[in-house]
């Protein structure tokens, strides 16, 4: 993707560090993927299959806006997230393709990982989506806590797989910047 605005940073809290995703992370991302459990709620159940995420793990790496989440405590990946589909027109960009190793789940990661990504990218946008698949009621729960509403219903094909029905949840700059 080629953009005005750099969705590849490395961006980091006191636990928490999100760096560049490169091609040799495959293993260890792999490591935090490969728990069937991971991707039950998903449109695509099958991910835990290497096969699988090693399509997944491509797209990553050809959206150029990809990120290993670090656990600094540990230093161990926890999972993946990215910025992508960066519209000048619209002025927004999506953030997805998100998932945690299990044992990060209920932790509060979630939230420190997006909190950081929405403050570093509300300097260059005013409107950021997620695309939540139908069938995904933790991701729609979390992402509702932070503010987004659901705002369509979207067949998306996801990098080498099938279409899905997909939510479409959008959060402002303003509302973001007023939360409390």
């Amino acid at each position: 993707m080629s953009s005005s605005i750099p969705i590849q940073p490395t961006l980091e809290d006191p636990q928490t560090l999100l760096i560049p995703l490169q091609a040799t992370d495959f293993e260890a991302l792999y490591a935090a993927a490969s728990d069937p459990k991971v991707w039950e709620q998903h449109p695509n159940k099958d991910r835990w299959k290497p096969e699988v995420f090693r399509t997944f793990f491509e797209g990553a790496m050809q959206s150029q806006g990809a990120f290993k989440i670090i656990d600094k405590a540990t230093n161990e990946v926890a999972g993946s997230t990215r910025f992508y589909g960066y519209d000048e027109q619209e002025d927004s960009i999506l953030i997805g393709y998100t998932f945690y190793a299990t044992r990060y789940w209920g932790k509060g990661l979630n939230l420190k990982v997006k909190t950081m990504m929405l403050d570093y990218i509300f300097q260059f946008v005013s409107q950021v989506y997620f695309h939540i698949g139908a069938a995904n009621t933790r991701s729609q729960i979390a992402i509702s806590r932070l503010g987004a509403e659901m705002v369509a219903e979207e067949e998306v094909a996801y990098f080498g797989e099938a279409p899905q029905l997909n939510f479409v949840y959008r959060i402002g700059k303003e509302p973001w910047s007023r939360r409390g």
